[in-house]
This record gives C-alpha cells, structure tokens and sequence, in this order.
C-alpha cells in the first residue's frame, strides 16, 4: 500500500490563530487539493491525521468538523481526488490525552486501522509536532512552509534531514517523480 498521511490546517487548507471554526472559513491552499487528487490517481491513499482542540476549546463541534471535512471531499470529488480516512484528536493541550501530536496515538490508530507498518510512511506537516509525531513511529517526517511552515524553518529547530517544500503541490510533485523513477 503507498500512504500519505497529511496533516490538515497548514497543509490542506488555510490555517489561522484564531481556529477553522465553520465549512465557510474552509479554505484549501492553492493546489493542495489537486495535489491530493494526483497521489489518488498514481495509486496513493491520503489519510489525515490532524489536531482538532477547537472542539475541546468550545469553538466548534465534531458534526461542525465532519461538516468542513464533507466540503474538502466534495471539491476533491470533481477533481478525480479523496481522502481515504481522517483521523483526529479532539482533546486540548492540557488534556493528557495520547492523540494529540506530538504524541505518537493518532498515528498509532493509523496503523492499527489500516494495518499497516508506517515505517518510511511519508508524513507531511507545517509544524514540528507533526513532524516528533511521525518520527516517534518510524514515519518520514516532511515540512511545507505552508501554514506555521515558514516559522517552523525560521526557528531553526526543524530537525536535521527533514525534507522541507514550499507547499502539499511541491511535496507531491517531488514524490511522484520520486516514484515514477523507482517503476
């Protein structure tokens, strides 16, 4: 099975401080989608794993989050493009929980779901948890410069030997060409 597991807000769609809060504050960055729907059409399954803690902050509701997440598939859907599976973690950063990155659960659950070993899985994300998280399963953890992205890499702190892409379209055009050079 050829995976991509995704981060969302940042990634996919426009991120903001202030947290996505409805389907109409869902805006997708230029070419994300279409870049999600070309992995589709060369055999890859694109999975979400995202932190989601305006639910436990009181800003929005899991059938609001499902609501944002039918519109991303329903402008995919024309494009040829879809996301196999989203998973998040609804708890906020006091909570303790084991799913929230840069704890390792969401993907954990990943692997169980899909049994599959996420050893060398590609996982991309614009902030350092996302990328402790996919390293603390053996995942290859990749950085867009998309959402907290640019600060991430202004900080200094990406760790040594991330491969880092000015956004999702960058990332899958360098993967894609990676992959057609190994068939």
């Amino acid at each position: 099975m050829k995976l991509v597991i995704l981060d969302r807000d940042g990634v996919i769609n426009e991120d903001s401080p202030d947290y996505i809060r409805s389907p109409a504050e869902w805006k997708p960055i230029p070419g994300s989608l279409e870049a999600i729907a070309r992995l589709n059409q060369a055999g890859w399954q694109v999975v979400i794993a995202s932190n989601q803690s305006g639910i436990a902050r009181g800003h929005f509701d899991v059938e609001t989050l499902h609501a944002m997440h039918q519109k991303m598939q329903r402008l995919l859907e024309p494009m040829g493009g879809h996301v196999d599976a989203i998973f998040f973690c609804p708890h906020g950063p006091d909570d303790g929980c084991a799913c929230r990155k840069p704890k390792p659960g969401l993907f954990h659950d990943i692997a169980t779901r899909l049994h599959v070993d996420l050893l060398g899985v590609p996982a991309v994300g614009d902030s350092l948890r996302d990328i402790e998280a996919a390293a603390a399963v053996g995942a290859h953890g990749v950085l867009v410069r998309t959402g907290k992205g640019a600060a991430t890499v202004a900080k200094g702190k990406v760790p040594e030997g991330t491969p880092v892409f000015d956004d999702l379209a960058s990332f899958v055009d360098d993967l894609l060409w990676s992959d057609e050079g190994r068939t």
